[in-house]
């Protein structure tokens, strides 16, 4: 399963960043064998407004099928539940960790977002 982490770098070892929208990147690992892409999420970063939707409909486009994040706002929300994209909120540590995480079942996955807007 592809699975979508905001991070702060560009590999495994990079900290989950916090953030959703504006994440410096995301990467979409394969849960199985660990390979990944990276998007480097730079437009979104510094976006007057949108920057969630935006990651969410790019996510989405590449296959990913549940996100790893930090926080998420009501919007972006919105369009990954209506993509079928389950969300996990609240997740730190490594890309690594939080996929590790999610395979081994202790990610919970909300039901609604957790953050206000735009962070």
């Amino acid at each position: 399963m592809k699975v979508a982490v905001t991070s702060r770098g560009t590999d495994l070892e990079a900290a989950v960043d916090p953030r959703f929208g504006r994440a410096a990147y995301i990467l979409v690992v394969d849960s199985g064998t660990f390979e990944f892409e990276v998007i480097d999420n730079a437009d979104n970063v510094n976006a007057f407004k949108g920057a969630g939707i935006q990651t969410a409909t790019t996510i989405h486009d590449r296959g990913a099928q549940a996100l790893l994040t930090g926080y998420c706002g009501p919007n972006a929300f919105k369009v990954l539940d209506a993509a079928g994209v389950k969300v996990a909120n609240d997740v730190a540590g490594t890309v690594r960790e939080a996929v590790t995480a999610f395979k081994e079942g202790r990610v919970t996955f909300a039901d609604k977002a957790n953050a206000e807007g735009q962070w």
